[in-house]
């Protein structure tokens, strides 16, 4: 099962991060305590989106 990066965007800013930079490769989001760079595939595997979940603090979703 794969999870596509709008899904997982949208997760983190309904839990209040927001994007801080964009860079060649990756997006980096913020919520002013933990910062998360999410690379930027159309998909992901549900492992790899719930590892940046729990990276930031976050209950695993997918």
């Amino acid at each position: 099962m794969s999870v596509k990066l709008r899904d997982l965007v949208n997760y983190l800013e309904n839990n209040e991060f927001y994007l801080l930079r964009e860079g060649g490769n990756h997006s980096i989001y913020t919520n002013n305590i933990k910062t998360i760079p999410v690379k930027r595939h159309k998909q992901f595997d549900r492992i790899t989106a719930n590892k940046l979940c729990k990276q930031a603090g976050l209950q695993p979703k997918f």
